[in-house]
């Protein structure tokens, strides 16, 4: 587990415990949101809602359908950071500035996405069990996150 347990999310999904570093050098009000979020209970039990091979997972649409969010959008924190395997960025409408909860982890690198989301955290434990998700667009009885918190509370 990471030495900093204010700055590491501990989300348990479908299939085993995934521990995220948060990046607040990269994205200082994602991940203040992020945590505000996590510490509400707001992505506990949220699906999987839109799964690509070789790609990303996305989740944190309390519908289910990729049009929800917690309804406060963030303005962009876009950086140089690559999108690498385990890298975790916020997903968005159209808009630059339309990110809310929603996010993604990459399967894969997908440096086309680079400078243009903004990247709040990466894998560093439990990237087998990202893998395992259930892939879709929608997904099929989707897996979820059964819950996710701010390490420094799980303690």
């Amino acid at each position: 587990m990471a030495a900093d347990l204010e700055n590491t999310l501990v989300m348990e999904t479908t299939h085993g415990r995934v521990v995220i570093k948060l990046r607040p050098d990269l994205a200082p009000n994602h991940v203040a949101r992020i945590k505000e979020l996590a510490r509400e209970g707001f992505y506990d039990g949220i699906v999987f809602h839109r799964v690509i091979d070789g790609f990303m997972a996305q989740t944190g649409d309390p519908t289910g359908t990729g049009m929800g969010g917690s309804g406060k959008k963030l303005k962009a924190e876009f950086s140089r950071e690559a999108h690498v395997r385990g890298t975790c960025s916020m997903a968005r409408a159209q808009s630059p500035d339309s990110a809310d909860s929603q996010f993604f982890i990459c399967f894969a690198p997908s440096r086309f996405l680079d400078g243009q989301y903004t990247v709040w955290g990466e894998v560093t434990e439990g990237m087998e069990f990202v893998d395992k998700i259930k892939r879709g667009e929608p997904v099929r009885e989707p897996d979820k996150i059964v819950s996710m918190k701010v390490a420094a509370d799980a303690a």
